[in-house]
């Protein structure tokens, strides 16, 4: 909205072209959504502990944990807000994947919203079930990955329309330009050609698989945030080099017109998910719950499908790829051996607060390891 004002008072007064520039609105959507969250954080808490939506803990769980029972959950809302209202202010609402990843990030928080709302009204720490939550999550990541399947490899969406009508009068199979290969990491020409089928598999799962591991990671105060944060970040560099063509050439990434403008939503991200740890740090006076958790995975999956590093957003996540691991094993191993564990209990945090760390050095230890992960991450950039 603002970008269309600016571009409107362009035309009299040369001052406002400075907000043409992709580097300054992503300063100033990180800016405008820190400073919402910060300022919202408050009155939003006050709110939620006088509707008493209190978090519901598993007595299963780590004793320590015990102690949290009745602090304020679904404080993801205040993240999401504070995005989309960052996001709309700032970027360049004609932009396709812009769109895109908002309805999906809105998507899932709403998924979260209804998993939350039946952990605190029904006061069932497990929330909706397995199936209704998978239901729901495969209706939005179908959508976005048919639409992105002919998007991403097309300059504008009447090309999109063109390659989709061409997929379905060619019986439904058809190979996508180069474009939309599978990207291999630190080599210069290596990618796997996926096709439509491929092109949508893949999205589909990196969408939602990344949405449930973010949701797995947010366990202990302030532990799924940052590396969101952290992430986030650095596939709005990737975004920013693939939307530019000067830059993609450079450095041997295919030219994704309008991406770039997908960094404008990952700083109001990184500037909302700052303004929640304030709130969310240990001991935190707010949980995220599924509603931010699931929406903002949901949104680093869909982002790293539009800039084509979906390999890369799996070293970056790395904390949530041995979180979300960790449980697949416990659980296959549990039912195989008949009651044995491999951890003392998942998700994998779980395990070293009952190894003896506090629950403070489990957080800041897996920020340490998702920082350096993210850096080998955007080593890709030049090392090819």
């Amino acid at each position: 909205m603002l970008l269309a004002l600016a571009q409107w008072l362009s035309q009299d007064i040369r001052a406002f072209q400075v907000f043409n520039y992709l580097t300054l609105r992503a300063v100033l959507a990180t800016m405008t959504a820190l400073v919402m969250g910060l300022l919202a954080g408050p009155a939003v808490i006050s709110r939620l502990t006088a509707w008493k939506i209190g978090q519901a803990v598993r007595s299963d769980g780590p004793q320590t944990h015990l102690v949290k029972a009745g602090t304020p959950t679904m404080g993801g809302v205040l993240v999401l807000i504070s995005i989309a209202i960052s996001t709309l202010l700032w970027a360049d609402l004609s932009n396709r994947f812009v769109w895109v990843v908002l309805i999906v990030t809105l998507g899932y928080g709403w998924i979260g919203w209804i998993d939350d709302y039946r952990k605190v009204v029904h006061r069932n720490p497990k929330g909706i079930t397995p199936k209704e939550k998978l239901f729901g999550q495969t209706i939005i990541a179908a959508g976005a990955s048919i639409y992105l399947a002919f998007c991403v490899g097309a300059e504008t969406n009447q090309r999109a329309i063109d390659l989709f009508m061409a997929w379905v009068h060619g019986g439904f199979a058809m190979d996508l330009p180069s474009k939309a290969d599978l990207i291999v990491p630190f080599f210069k020409h290596v990618g796997y050609p996926l096709g439509v089928w491929g092109f949508i598999v893949l999205t589909f799962f990196v969408i939602v698989g990344t949405s449930n591991a973010v949701n797995l990671t947010d366990g202990a105060d302030g532990l799924a945030i940052m590396p969101v944060v952290m992430v986030g970040g650095a596939l709005g560099i990737f975004a920013y080099v693939t939307g530019n063509s000067v830059i993609s050439k450079y450095l041997l990434f295919p030219h994704i017109p309008g991406s770039g403008e997908l960094l404008i939503f990952c700083g109001a991200m990184a500037g909302a998910g700052l303004a929640f740890l304030w709130f969310n740090a240990y001991p935190a006076q707010v949980f995220m719950g599924d509603v931010g958790a699931l929406a903002l995975g949901g949104a680093l999956g869909t982002i790293a499908v539009i800039v084509r590093q979906e390999i890369v957003l799996f070293i970056m996540g790395g904390v949530f790829v041995a979180e979300t691991v960790s449980v697949m094993l416990q659980v296959a191993y549990f039912k195989w051996s008949g009651g044995k564990r491999i951890f003392r209990m998942a998700p994998l945090h779980h395990h070293y607060e009952l190894s003896g760390w506090k629950e403070t050095q489990v957080v800041v230890r897996f920020w340490i390891v998702t920082m350096m992960l993210v850096l080998f991450g955007l080593s890709t950039l030049k090392l090819r």
